[in-house]
């Protein structure tokens, strides 16, 4: 009898455990993260020369990846999220010997799982979801970075695609609820993350703060308030484009690469201007958006860049709360937040909409009340 010749294939020996669902094998592993890469291959999807689609992946997100990296580049860190594989029938799993623990239920085996790594360039698995945090980790400085995969057992495309689509149509974390945890949690996140977490943190002031018009007034995920009118995720646009534009009225108080972001200020600044506008307009703040545009999103981000403006005038040392209030005061008789119509817009007060046509018409419309009335003397 001739015994079979042995394998010289190169493959990738991982400690694994192994499972069966719906009579498919099913492994759980780690590698190292510039590993996955040279085992598995991102399937893009595309159509061939007759039109046929193939591969189910997106193209990557440059920005995303750099996100990552730059995450992982920054120090020790925990990143546990597990990438989904599948991998090809000529994968060998050798069980371990040995006997079995007190108390195991039997649900899985461990073992040695053999990933082949085949001479001509081609893999033996395919990147079913976690594509963005593989490339990620095959740029990231720290090359033996240890990632958790699932890979299940299949060269079928469909099933690929089926598995694709099941992971990814669950609907992601809501923004807000994200915005929400942000200042919880003493974390540096990646670069998409940190730039909320600053306006996050100031709308949790904002909410909680004795000194704050918006204390009570802001809805938020975690809160059901009968009094809460003000969509949080309005004013964390609102103050995050103030941060970041170069003419905002927050910008002079963002980190530097010498010194810390200045939250404190940037909340001063905040309750400053919100005040005045309260006592400017009384009867609209505080009511719901269908009774008060001043207090709908659109009112907000309008306000807003209303705010740069005025505020980025204030000599130094001035009062804030009342150099606001003398420019609002100015344009207060132009406004329809409550009733009435805006005539230089031909809408009525009620017909302003949370969408980008609309908050840019408003925006625009305030900042000529403040220019024309700037100067003007206060009756």
């Amino acid at each position: 009898m001739t015994r079979a010749r042995k394998s010289m294939e190169a493959t990738l020996a991982v400690r694994a455990v192994r499972t069966e669902q719906a009579d498919t094998a099913v492994y759980a592993f780690f590698v190292a993260g510039a590993d996955l890469l040279k085992i598995a291959e991102i399937s893009r999807v595309h159509r061939d020369g007759e039109g046929s689609l193939q591969g189910f992946q997106r193209k990557g997100i440059k920005s995303h990846v750099q996100a990552i990296t730059e995450f992982l580049d920054q120090g020790p860190v925990l990143f546990p999220n597990a990438i989904i594989l599948a991998i090809s029938p000529r994968a060998r799993f050798v069980q371990a010997r040995g006997e079995k623990p007190g108390g195991d239920i039997r649900s899985c085996e461990a073992g040695t799982l053999r990933i082949p790594l085949p001479s001509d360039g081609s893999k033996a698995a395919w990147i079913v979801d976690g594509q963005q945090r593989s490339i990620a980790l095959s740029k990231a400085q720290n090359k033996s970075f240890p990632v958790p995969v699932v890979a299940f057992v299949s060269e079928e495309l469909s099933v690929h695609r089926e598995q694709f689509i099941l992971v990814n149509k669950a609907k992601p974390l809501d923004p807000r609820l994200i915005n929400e945890l942000l200042p919880e949690v003493d974390k540096a996140f990646p670069r998409d993350l940190s730039s909320r977490k600053i306006p996050s943190e100031l709308v949790n002031l904002l909410q909680t703060s004795p000194d704050s018009p918006f204390q009570g007034l802001i809805k938020r995920l975690s809160e059901d308030s009968a009094t809460a009118v003000v969509t949080d995720s309005a004013l964390i646009k609102a103050i995050r484009s103030s941060i970041n534009s170069a003419l905002g009225s927050l910008a002079p108080y963002k980190a530097t690469g010498d010194y810390p972001a200045d939250v404190d200020a940037m909340f001063k600044a905040l309750v400053a201007y919100w005040s005045a506008v309260r006592g400017v307009f009384p009867d609209a703040w505080g009511r719901p958006p269908t009774e008060s545009r001043l207090m709908h999103s659109a009112g907000i981000e309008a306000m807003s860049l209303l705010m740069d403006r005025i505020m980025s005038r204030a000599a130094p040392g001035a009062d804030l709360q009342q150099h606001a209030t003398d420019a609002l005061i100015r344009i207060a008789p132009h406004c329809r937040w409550t009733a009435g119509r805006w005539q230089e817009l031909q809408r009525e007060w009620n017909e302003i909409q949370n969408v980008g046509r609309d908050i840019k018409l408003l925006s625009g419309h305030l900042a000529r009340l403040d220019h024309i009335h700037a100067f003007a003397k206060v009756a």
